[in-house]
C-alpha cells in the first residue's frame, strides 16, 4: 500500500523540523564552512531522509508533494522570522563576539567550536596581521567572521558612533 499524499506532507514537515533543529544545534560555523566531507554527508543525509518523507510512494505526485512542502515550509519560516525578531533570535541565535580589543573570548570560541587557526585566517583575510590589531571579531549567523581593526575603530567620525557600535556589540554573547 502506497503512502498517501497527506502522509507524505506530514512526514516531510517532520523531517524538515528535525533537520532544522539539528543544524541549529551544530552551530553557526558548521553551516557556512562546508568541507568536501560535509558535502558528502549532506548528500547521503538527503538520500536517507527521502525514504522517510515519501515512504513507499515513489510516484511523481509524492515527489512533488514533498518538494512543495519543503519549499512552503522554508518560505513560511522565512516570512515568520522576518516579522518576529524574537522568534528570529530564538531560532537562528545571535552573532557571537569572539574577540574584543585584541583579547580572545575563549568561552565563546569553545562554545562555537572556532579554533585559533580559523580566527587567524579571518584576521588575515581582513588585511590584519595579529590579534592585537583587532578591535572586534564577530561570528555572524551565517558562519562568517566579521573583523573590525583597531585602525577602523579609531577612524569613527564621532565618539557617539563608537559608543553606539561598542554598545551594540557588548550585547552579543
Amino acid at each position: 500500500m502506497q503512502t498517501n499524499l497527506f502522509e507524505v506532507i506530514l512526514r516531510t514537515g517532520a523531517i524538515y523540523a528535525v533537520l532544522y533543529v539539528a543544524l541549529r544545534v551544530l552551530g553557526k560555523r558548521e553551516i557556512s564552512q562546508f568541507t568536501p566531507f560535509d558535502l558528502v554527508l549532506l548528500l547521503v543525509l538527503a538520500n536517507a531522509v527521502q525514504n522517510a518523507m515519501v515512504g513507499d510512494n515513489t510516484s511523481l505526485g509524492a515527489g512533488i508533494a514533498a518538494a512543495l512542502t519543503l519549499l512552503l515550509l522554508n518560505y513560511a519560516l522565512d516570512r515568520a522570522l522576518s516579522r518576529h525578531l524574537g522568534l528570529r533570535h530564538w531560532l537562528e541565535g545571535v552573532p557571537t563576539l569572539l574577540l574584543r580589543h585584541g583579547k580572545v573570548e575563549w568561552p565563546a570560541m569553545k562554545r562555537e567550536h572556532v579554533d585559533m587557526a580559523v580566527l587567524m585566517t579571518a584576521v588575515r583575510e581582513h588585511g590584519l596581521e595579529e590579534i592585537k590589531d583587532v578591535d572586534l571579531a564577530v561570528l555572524e549567523l551565517d558562519g562568517s567572521i566579521s573583523i573590525i581593526g583597531k585602525d577602523a575603530a579609531s577612524k569613527q567620525k564621532t565618539p557617539s558612533k563608537t559608543r553606539r557600535r561598542r554598545a551594540r556589540f557588548s550585547r552579543l554573547r
